[in-house]
């Protein structure tokens, strides 16, 4: 009797450790499948302030297609350490539009005149120029030469130009000098422009106002400091003509343009750096009450 009643705790057991050894095999399956999607196809963040209202709110929590663009792949400890990543991407299944809500590293979180990656650092804007538009600004709107599609939040846009018009812009703590902050072009947020957005592949003249125009770009590009003697561009110590842009160029903007850090005033997003579309709002919580928005649950980016 005691040895039969041993080998039934002996089986009791095993069966127990087979149950607990087949869970964490689940579990562990279940977190490599979540975490391929959060790399490939699908991601969840949430929005920290008031830049893009009315179409996103503080609180709100987005889920972000990869997808259309194909997922980042990249050696995220040298970028966790701060070192030079090489950014490749998955198959795209789609194209960017203007108009488009994207999610993207921002491309200066250390210095405004150095462009780097920050994997901690996210920002979601609209795109309203594309790689190969002509982008401009003229009395607070923005525009696309051949484009006549309404661009970003419009409302927002005309709301600035009647704050600029009556002189109140201070009253508001608008900064009002834009990207490059350059005397050349001597730009602001309601005049700005053109500017070119490249393409890859595309070839400039290298001349003053594309040096102050691109330098930040092209030095991220090169990995080199580009300089300016007379009417002369040099690339470190090499005289250069021409410039071919090795990436694509975005231009981005928030909704409520009286309170948004965007590419008005640091200028050109690399194509690199985008994670995704955002697509909709699955969560949403008011950050004062902890409330739930049920009306915005499940809601379409437009």
């Amino acid at each position: 009797m005691e040895n039969n009643d041993s080998g039934k705790k002996k089986k009791g057991f095993s069966w127990i450790i087979d149950k607990l050894l087949n869970l964490f095999l689940i579990i562990c399956g279940v977190a490599v499948i979540w975490i391929l999607l959060q790399v490939t196809c699908i991601a969840s963040f949430k929005i920290p302030s008031d830049s893009m209202e009315p179409a996103l709110l503080p609180g709100d929590n987005i889920l972000v297609n990869k997808c259309v663009m194909g997922g980042r792949i990249f050696n995220i400890w040298d970028a966790v350490e701060g070192k030079e990543v090489s950014i490749s991407r998955l198959p795209s299944l789609g194209k960017i539009k203007r108009n488009d809500v994207l999610v993207f590293n921002f491309p200066y979180p250390a210095r405004w005149d150095s462009i780097g990656l920050n994997l901690m650092s996210y920002y979601v804007k609209r795109c309203v120029a594309l790689p190969g538009d002509t982008f401009e600004i003229k009395q607070a709107h923005y525009m696309v030469r051949g484009c006549n599609e309404p661009l970003g939040n419009i409302k927002s846009q005309d709301a600035l130009m009647h704050i600029v018009a009556n002189g109140r812009e201070k009253d508001y703590g608008i900064v009002m000098s834009g990207y490059p902050y350059n005397g050349i072009v001597n730009w602001n947020i309601v005049c700005f422009g053109p500017l070119y957005l490249p393409a890859k592949g595309d070839v400039i003249e290298m001349n003053p106002k594309h040096a102050a125009l691109y330098r930040n770009v092209i030095e991220w590009e090169q990995r080199k400091k580009l300089y300016q003697r007379g009417d002369t561009i040099l690339l470190n110590d090499s005289v250069i003509s021409t410039y071919r842009f090795k990436e694509n160029y975005y231009f981005m903007a928030g909704d409520k343009v009286m309170n948004s850090q965007d590419s008005r005033y640091w200028g050109l997003l690399p194509e690199p750096f985008i994670v995704g579309k955002a697509v909709r709002i699955w969560k949403s919580v008011n950050s004062g009450t902890d409330e739930i928005r049920w009306k915005r649950i499940f809601r379409k980016m437009e």
